[in-house]
């Protein structure tokens, strides 16, 4: 059921990560009070991570996650995670997570975890952009557009937003088309200091803006343009732990679409422009020219 309304969303989404031991390795897991017509994909990902994460026997970092979407969830019903324990050793291990409703299958998540130690390094510069404390909030872009997006303007917001470009319904106002886009990310309060929890933090947020750029590039945009879109799979890649009280950029584009698939990639740096995190994901996206959103 919906969580108890808490002090901030940041409180709030911090709750429902909080999961309930209902059996061996299975866990359920609570809805927050602002909900979209379906559980936020972003929401049983974090959620599935942190099951997984709480059956390991060693103190392992995760290298991978990748969920495949079956079914909506409902969320006016709890979802619970069962995890499979596929491997265990010192510095490997592997869960598989099935998230339930109601006898159903929602998705299904295989997470990775290993402990490499140090080797080579390298990875993809950064781009230069202003600082997000000089960036208006999201709050700020909404204003005038209440009625444009309103799914944006009532939904629930642990995370602080900092746009770098235009985000797509701004861009779509002014005529424009955007290939890329890149806004800076945090929790929007005080995190604990539990690394699962800022891991599952970016989970949630790696499913917030990783579709846009596949309807900007076509100068197009939610609230303003009929666009059914859901989410097929959703792959993370954890390269470093995340300090999600700090700001990280998320930084996306779509590298192809065709026959009503898009495709989303995106990186997350940290402050020091080192990659945090690589995410991919697909997505079923359809336009329908002419008609009113």
């Amino acid at each position: 059921m919906p969580a108890a309304e808490s002090t901030s969303d940041l409180d709030e989404l911090l709750a429902i990560l909080e999961l309930s031991p209902i059996g061996d390795d299975v866990f359920a897991g609570a809805h927050p009070h602002k909900n979209p017509v379906r559980t936020f994909g972003g929401q049983m990902m974090a959620q599935g991570f942190v099951a997984a994460t709480r059956t390991l026997v060693h103190d392992l970092p995760p290298s991978a996650l990748s969920v495949h979407f079956v079914a909506g969830g409902d969320p006016s019903a709890d979802i619970e995670f069962h995890v499979v324990r596929l491997r265990d050793e010192r510095r490997f291990a592997n869960r598989r997570v099935d998230a339930m409703q109601n006898g159903k299958l929602l998705a299904t998540a295989l997470v990775s975890y290993l402990s490499g130690g140090h080797g080579l390094e390298h990875n993809v510069e950064m781009p230069e952009l202003p600082d997000p404390d000089t960036l208006p909030t999201i709050d700020d872009l909404l204003v005038g557009y209440e009625e444009v997006v309103p799914g944006f303007v009532n939904a629930l917001r642990p995370i602080e937003w900092r746009y770098t470009n235009d985000p797509a319904w701004v861009m779509r106002d002014k005529g424009g088309r955007q290939e890329r886009n890149r806004v800076w990310l945090k929790a929007a309060g005080d995190m604990p200091d539990d690394p699962t929890l800022h891991t599952a933090a970016m989970v949630y947020a790696s499913d917030t803006t990783v579709l846009d750029s596949i309807i900007t590039t076509h100068g197009l945009s939610w609230g303003w343009d009929r666009i059914f879109a859901v989410t097929i799979n959703h792959s993370v890649w954890f390269h470093r732990q995340v300090d999600f009280a700090d700001w990280v950029l998320y930084s996306t584009r779509s590298p192809v679409a065709a026959e009503s698939r898009g495709l989303g990639t995106g990186h997350f740096f940290n402050r020091a422009g080192q990659v945090v995190a690589t995410v991919v994901q697909e997505g079923i996206v359809k336009h329908f020219p002419g008609a009113k959103a």
